[in-house]
C-alpha cells in the first residue's frame, strides 16, 4: 500500500491545500517568487496537512477553518527545509537542486524567512487564540533546533539524549502540532486534542528515525541524493551513534574520513557497510518501533471512526518503510 492510498478519501481537500500553498507563496519580488516556486515544484509528502485533516475529523470538519492551520504548518515545514539545506550545505533535495545550490545561501535564507512570514500571516485568519500560542511556541522550538543542529554538526561525542531532543524539534514537534491543531480548530474535546498530540509526537519521532535509517539502506534513486549524505554533512544520526559506540575503530575511521574532507563515494560505501555490520540498523528500527507502539496506544481512547483507522495505517506504513 502506498502512503497516499491511506488518505485517498481526502484527495479533494489535499488538492485544495496544494493550491492554497501555491497562492500563498506568490511574491512580488522575482527572485523570491522563482525560489519559492522551485521549492514547491520539488514536491513533498504533505504529511503535515494530512495529519491536520484527519485530526479535524474528530470534531466538526470545516475546511475553511482547517486550511488556516494546514497551510501555515506546511509552509513552516517548507521554510525549515530551506534553512536545513543551508546548514547542511546540501546540493540536492528529492533529486532536485536545493535553493542554496541553485542560487546561494543568502537567497535561501531570505526565501526560508519569507515562507515563515507567509505562514504567520495566513495563521492570523484563524480566530482560535490558542492556535497562535501553540504555533508560535513551535516555531521558537524549531529555531532553537536549527541552532542546535549547527552546533551538533561534526560533534562525534554527542549522546542519545541530544539526538532525540534534536529530532523532536526537527520533525516530531510539527507533526504533533499538526494533529493537535487539527483537533483544536474542529472543536474536538481537550482529551482528544491531547491524545492526538501524543500520537503525532510519537509518530514524528519514528518517522525521523526511519528517515535516518533510510539514509544508509536506501539507493540514490530512492533518496534523491547519495546514500550516506546525512553523515557526509556531519549529521550524527541514531545508526551512527550506535555504530560508533560498538566499534571505536569505525568511529575513528568516520572522523578521519570527514575531517579530511573526503568525498569519495567508494569510501563512504565501505563506511556504510561497516555501520550496518554493527547491528545499527536493527537497533534503530527497534527504537522507531517503540515510538510507533506508543503512538498506537495514544489512539486507543479515541472513537473508532475512519480517521482513527487511517492514523493507525500511517503508523503501520512508517514501521514498514523499506529497510
Amino acid at each position: 500500500m502506498k502512503l497516499t492510498d491511506i488518505y485517498w478519501h481526502l484527495r479533494s481537500d489535499i488538492l485544495k491545500i496544494e493550491k492554497e500553498i501555491e497562492n500563498n507563496i506568490d511574491a512580488n519580488h522575482p527572485i523570491l517568487q522563482e525560489a519559492s516556486s522551485h521549492l514547491l515544484k520539488a514536491g513533498g509528502k504533505r504529511i503535515r496537512p494530512v495529519f491536520v485533516l484527519l485530526s479535524a475529523q474528530f470534531g466538526e470538519y470545516d475546511f475553511k477553518k482547517i486550511k488556516h492551520v494546514a497551510v501555515p504548518l506546511e509552509l513552516i515545514h517548507m521554510g525549515s527545509l530551506v534553512h536545513d539545506d543551508v546548514i547542511d550545505d546540501a546540493e540536492l533535495r528529492r533529486g532536485k537542486k536545493t535553493i542554496k545550490s541553485k542560487w546561494d545561501n543568502r537567497v535561501a535564507m531570505y526565501t526560508g524567512d519569507y515562507i515563515f512570514a507567509k505562514a504567520v500571516e495566513l495563521a492570523t485568519y484563524s480566530e482560535e487564540r490558542e492556535l497562535h500560542r501553540v504555533l508560535s511556541d513551535a516555531m521558537v522550538e524549531m529555531c532553537i533546533g536549527e541552532v542546535e543542529q549547527i552546533r551538533d554538526q561534526y560533534n562525534w561525542y554527542q549522546n542519545l539524549r541530544i539526538y532525540l531532543r534534536r529530532i523532536k524539534r526537527k520533525t516530531a514537534l510539527l507533526i504533533a502540532v499538526s494533529c493537535q491543531l487539527g483537533a483544536l480548530v474542529s472543536g474536538a474535546s481537550l482529551k482528544e486534542q491531547k491524545q492526538l498530540e501524543r500520537y503525532g509526537y510519537y509518530v514524528g519521532m519514528a518517522f525521523q528515525i526511519t528517515d535516518d535509517i533510510l539514509d544508509f539502506v536506501g539507493t540514490e534513486k530512492e533518496l534523491g541524493k547519495p546514500a550516506g549524505s546525512d553523515l557526509a554533512q556531519g549529521n550524527v544520526t541514531l545508526p551512527v551513534l550506535y555504530a560508533m559506540s560498538k566499534n571505536p575503530t569505525l568511529k575513528q575511521t568516520i572522523i578521519t574520513y570527514l575531517e579530511n574532507g573526503n568525498t569519495n563515494q567508494l569510501d563512504m560505501s565501505e563506511i556504510i557497510t561497516q555501520i550496518k555490520n554493527t547491528g545499527a540498523i536493527d537497533y534503530s528500527k527497534e527504537i522507531a518501533d517503540r515510538y510507533l507502539k506508543k503512538a498506537l496506544l495514544a489512539l486507543e481512547p479515541l472513537p473508532d471512526i475512519q480517521p482513527k483507522k487511517a492514523l493507525i495505517q500511517i503508523a503501520d506504513y512508517i514501521g514498514e518503510r523499506r529497510f
